[in-house]
C-alpha cells in the first residue's frame, strides 16, 4: 500500500499537459518500478544480510529528459523514496540511503531507458568507512540495463508463411583468439571468473562487460584501473557496430557480428 500511495505521488506530479505526453514516452512509475526490478536483480548475499545498490543512474534521451525540465528534483526525490520503501518491504539492508542520478545519453531513442546500478561504500573524512558484515569490493558499477518501450505485433496475414528468424551473433578476436558470443552478457577481466579471462596486466579482474539488448551490443566500463577504449575513445559505456574495436588495459580486441 506504501508503494501503491508513492506511485501515485509520482503520477501526480505529471498530471495535464505533462502527463499526456509521458503516456506515449517514458512513463515516471515505469521508471520506479524498474528501479526497484534492478535492486532485486543486483542483491549481495553477505554473512547475514542482504545488500543491495544504493546508487542508481537513469539514462534518458535528450527528448525524454527534456519533458522533466522543472520537475526533475521533485521525481528524483520520489524515486529514492520508492526504492528506500522497497528495501525496507524487502528486508534489505542499503550501505548508505539510495540515491538516483538522471543523466542523457544520445544514443537512446525516445521512450528508451537505461539503468546502471552501484554498490557505493559511505565515506568519511575522504577515507572509505568499514562497514560490519558489508561486501567487499562492492564498488563496481553493473551493467546498464536497456528497457525499450513496448509495441503492439500488427497482425499478420492470413496464410502468410512465418517469417524467417535471423539471429545476431558477436565474434571477438584478441590476441590470436577468437570467441562467438552466446550469451546477452560477456564478462571480461583477468579474474578466472570472468567469461573472457584477458592475461594482461593492465587489465583489473573485472574489467568490463559485452551486453547484448535487442540486437544492439554495448560495452561498459566497470570502473576498471585503465579504462576501455572504443576506436581509440575513452569512454564508459557505448554501443558497438560491427568492425569496431575496443581496448582493455593494453589488449584490442576487434567487435564484429554475423547473421546465422
Amino acid at each position: 500500500m506504501v508503494l501503491r500511495a508513492i506511485e501515485q505521488k509520482i503520477e501526480s506530479l505529471f498530471e495535464g499537459v505533462f502527463g499526456r505526453a509521458f503516456r506515449t514516452n517514458v512513463q515516471p512509475v515505469e521508471l520506479a518500478r524498474k528501479l526497484a526490478k534492478e535492486m532485486d536483480d543486483h542483491r549481495t548475499v553477505s554473512v547475514s544480510r542482504v545488500y543491495v545498490p544504493n546508487e542508481y543512474t537513469v539514462y534518458l534521451s535528450s527528448a525524454d529528459h527534456e519533458q522533466f525540465t522543472g520537475y526533475e528534483s521533485s521525481l528524483v526525490s520520489e524515486l529514492e523514496e520508492y526504492l528506500a520503501e522497497h528495501a525496507k518491504r524487502e528486508s534489505y539492508a542499503l550501505l548508505t540511503p539510495a540515491k538516483v542520478l538522471l543523466e542523457v545519453d544520445e544514443d537512446l531513442d525516445l521512450g528508451e531507458f537505461g539503468i546502471a546500478t552501484r554498490m557505493v561504500q559511505p565515506r568519511q573524512g575522504g577515507a572509505r568507512k568499514p562497514v560490519a558484515d558489508a561486501p567487499e569490493g562492492q564498488v563496481e558499477p553493473g551493467a546498464t540495463m536497456i528497457y525499450k518501450p513496448k509495441t503492439a505485433a500488427a497482425p499478420a496475414a492470413e496464410d502468410a508463411p512465418p517469417p524467417e528468424v535471423e539471429r545476431e551473433v558477436a565474434i571477438l578476436n584478441w590476441d590470436g583468439q577468437t570467441m562467438r558470443v552466446d550469451k546477452r552478457r560477456v564478462l571480461l577481466g583477468r579474474s578466472r571468473e570472468c567469461d573472457i579471462q584477458v592475461e594482461d596486466p593492465n587489465v583489473s579482474r573485472r574489467h568490463a562487460e559485452l551486453r547484448q539488448e535487442g540486437s544492439t551490443y554495448w560495452i561498459v566500463d566497470l570502473e576498471s584501473t585503465n579504462g576501455v577504449e572504443v576506436n581509440g575513445e575513452r569512454v564508459k559505456r557505448a554501443r558497438l557496430s560491427s568492425g569496431d574495436t575496443f581496448t582493455v588495459g593494453s589488449t584490442e580486441i576487434s567487435f564484429t557480428t554475423e547473421r546465422e
